[in-house]
C-alpha cells in the first residue's frame, strides 16, 4: 500500500462544526445593556453582552417581514414590479411610515424600499398582507420561521415593530435572522442605499442607518426606535472576506447605538480574519475486486476558515482516505476527508468523494471486457 494512504477509522464522515468562542462582555465598552458579534459564514458568537435577555427590538422586527417578503419573491408569488393596494389597516400604522393612504398602490420594489430604507411601519403591512392573506396569518408564520431558526428567546405579535405586549427577542435571536435575511443579496440593494424615492420621485427616503455613510465595509442592516425598544441596530459589514453581525439593543441615544455597533465591528474586524485553504492534489485511490484497479477522487468546496488574530499559519490539513475500497464504486461515494485543524481544534471538514464509476468484476463484465478487447485488438 502506498505511503501517501491514510488509514481511515470511520465510514461516517461528518463535516465540523466549529467551537463558539464567546467573548466576555468586559473586553469591549457597550452603552447598550444587550449585544452580540456574531460571524455571517459560520455563525460563531465572538462577543456577546447579555445576548439572550428577552426584549423589544423595535422595527428590528422587520427583518423577519423581509426575509418573509422576499421568500415569496425567490420562490415567485411576488414580483417587484407588481402593484400592491394599501388596505384600511396598513394605512391605519403610526410611527415611521411614507403615509400610504387606503387604495393607494405601489409595487413591492418601492415598498421594499420604504420598509428598509425608511422603515416605514405602512409599507411593512401591506407587504406582509399579500404574502400571507393577512397580518395575522403573516405573525404567525414570522413565528414559524423564528422556531426553524432556533430563535428560542422571539415572539411576534406584529410585523412592524410598534410597541405590543409579549412583542420580544433578543440580541441573539435578532443576529440569527439577520444572518438569514443576508442569504438573500437582493436586501443590499436597498440597505446599502442613502437615499431613494418613491411615487415617481415625490417622496424621498433617508436611510435611518447613519453607519451607511461613515463605516468602511458597512453592508445593511436595520435600524428601529421606540419608546419601550430604546435605540436598536442590526449592522452588517464585510471587509477582506469576513462577514460580520453586530446588534445593539436598548441603547438610550441614537449615537450610542451606532457607536457601539461600530465598536463590535471594530472589534471582530481587528480580531478575526477569514481564510480558505488550498485543496490539496490526491492521486487515484486502489479499488480491490473492481474492473479498474483505482479511481480518481475529488474534493469538495474548500470551506471558508474562521481564524482568530495569530493563528492564520497554523491551519494544518489532515487527509484520510480510506484502504478497503472495494468495487462497486459510484461517482460521489465517499472515499475519505480532509480535516481542518486550527491550534489542534477541528475547524471544519470537507468530504473526498469518487470522481468515477468502477465495476465490480463479475463474470458477465469481465466476457464483456473480453470481447470489447478482442474486437478492438
Amino acid at each position: 500500500m502506498k505511503k501517501w494512504l491514510c488509514a481511515l477509522l470511520v465510514l461516517v464522515l461528518a463535516v465540523g462544526n466549529v467551537p463558539v468562542v464567546q467573548a466576555q462582555a468586559e473586553e469591549i465598552t457597550l452603552h447598550a445593556p444587550s449585544a452580540v458579534l456574531m460571524e455571517a459564514g459560520t455563525g460563531q458568537v465572538l462577543f456577546e453582552k447579555d445576548a439572550h435577555a428577552v426584549r423589544p427590538c423595535a422595527s428590528i422586527t422587520k427583518v423577519m417581514t423581509l426575509c418573509l417578503t422576499l421568500e415569496a419573491v425567490d420562490a415567485g408569488r411576488l414580483k417587484l414590479e407588481d402593484p400592491l393596494s394599501a388596505s384600511a389597516h396598513a394605512a391605519s400604522m403610526g410611527g415611521s411610515d411614507i403615509w400610504l393612504r387606503e387604495g393607494e398602490q405601489m409595487t413591492v420594489d418601492d415598498l421594499l424600499k420604504a420598509t428598509v430604507i425608511m422603515s416605514a411601519n405602512d409599507a411593512a403591512v401591506v407587504l406582509a398582507e399579500n404574502v400571507a392573506g393577512s397580518e395575522e396569518a403573516f405573525v404567525g408564520q414570522m413565528n414559524e420561521k423564528a422556531v426553524a431558526l432556533g430563535m428560542t428567546d422571539t415572539v411576534f405579535k406584529n410585523c412592524n415593530g410598534l410597541d405590543q405586549e409579549g412583542h420580544v427577542t433578543s440580541a441573539y435571536d435578532v443576529a440569527l435572522m439577520s444572518r438569514e435575511l443576508i442569504i438573500h443579496e437582493k436586501i443590499f440593494d436597498y440597505t446599502q442605499t442613502w437615499i431613494d424615492y418613491v411615487r415617481g420621485g415625490e417622496t424621498q427616503l433617508v436611510n435611518t442607518n447613519k453607519l451607511i455613510r461613515t463605516y468602511q465595509g458597512i453592508t445593511g442592516l436595520k435600524t428601529g426606535t421606540t419608546s419601550q425598544a430604546g435605540s436598536c441596530i442590526t449592522a452588517t459589514a464585510t471587509r477582506n472576506g469576513l462577514s460580520l453581525i453586530a446588534v445593539v439593543l436598548g441603547d438610550d441615544t441614537t449615537e450610542h447605538r451606532f457607536q457601539d455597533a461600530a465598536a463590535l465591528l471594530d472589534y471582530g474586524f481587528a480580531g478575526w480574519s477569514v481564510t480558505t485553504p488550498e485543496a490539496p492534489m490526491l492521486e487515484a485511490l486502489p479499488v480491490r475486486r473492481g474492473m479498474e484497479d483505482q479511481v480518481a477522487v475529488q474534493v469538495g468546496e474548500m470551506p471558508s476558515l474562521l481564524l482568530h488574530a495569530g493563528e492564520t499559519g497554523q491551519v494544518e490539513q489532515v487527509v484520510e482516505l480510506r484502504e478497503d475500497l472495494c468495487a462497486p464504486v459510484h461517482t460521489g461515494d465517499r472515499v475519505g476527508r480532509i480535516r481542518f485543524l486550527v491550534g489542534g481544534r477541528e475547524a471544519a471538514s470537507v468530504e473526498i468523494t469518487a470522481a468515477a464509476e468502477v465495476e465490480a468484476v463479475t463474470f458477465g463484465s469481465a466476457l464483456a471486457y473480453l470481447v470489447r478487447n478482442l474486437l478492438s485488438w
